[in-house]
């Protein structure tokens, strides 16, 4: 299990899309792949806001990336010196949004190796637990979710990450009102027919009927992801 420092991320409005992918990209990532202590960094470029085979109610969020970062110090993630306010201009250049979640990541179905995980297409899902359910039941009702998920046919990959600390703006710990997110899922499958496929299959249907005895909303972005490290 792996703790993992998320970025929610949007773009300023009067940035085009793809000057925002570039800049993120060939930019912000050189500058952020600098930071001491640093073991993977991983961007997730959104390409699509479509549900895609479940049926479930979206949450309004809208983002336009997810960034991933292994760090070994979460109160200094980005060392000392000037490389922390570099990366924060920068950030302010270009985002117009940046929330903060750090989770605990538990891999479920292991991933292949980074050249066969090129091919895969990616979806990324923010949840929500029914407001009645405690924050432990949601975990374990969570974990009986896992086990169905590895019945589910074509699943390449499946990954939870349980959100333990929110950053509504960043640097500042925030409630969990704040930013109602309990965990983010990661999904990957051959291609958008698999993942149809998968969901509507038995096995998907019997564990989308599960998650609706512990979620409340489920908001998916489809994603292409690159590795910065």
């Amino acid at each position: 299990m792996s703790t993992v420092r998320m970025g929610l991320i949007s773009k300023k409005p009067n940035w085009s899309s793809g000057d925002f992918y570039n800049h993120w990209l060939n930019h912000h990532g050189p500058l952020v792949r600098n930071a001491p202590g640093l073991s993977q960094y991983w961007q997730n470029h959104v390409v699509d806001h479509v549900q895609r085979g479940i049926d479930f109610a979206r949450d309004p969020w809208d983002f336009d990336g997810f960034s991933q970062l292994w760090i070994s110090d979460p109160q200094r993630p980005f060392g000392e010196g000037e490389l922390p306010q570099r990366i924060i201009e920068d950030e302010n250049h270009f985002l117009g949004r940046l929330h903060i979640v750090t989770v605990k990541q538990t891999p479920v179905v292991e991933l292949p190796a980074d050249a066969a995980r090129s091919e895969l297409k990616k979806r990324i899902s923010l949840i929500r637990r029914w407001p009645d359910l405690s924050e432990q039941d949601f975990l374990d009702e969570w974990k009986v979710h896992a086990d169905l998920v590895r019945t589910m046919p074509g699943v390449k990959g499946y990954r939870q990450n349980a959100v333990i600390q929110r950053e509504l703006q960043k640097g500042t710990q925030c409630s969990y009102d704040d930013l109602p997110i309990d965990g983010i899922v990661e999904f990957w499958f051959e291609s958008t027919d698999s993942l149809e496929a998968a969901f509507k299959s038995e096995a998907g249907l019997k564990t989308m009927k599960h998650a609706k005895t512990f979620l409340s909303g489920i908001t998916a972005f489809l994603v292409e992801e690159h590795r910065i490290i």
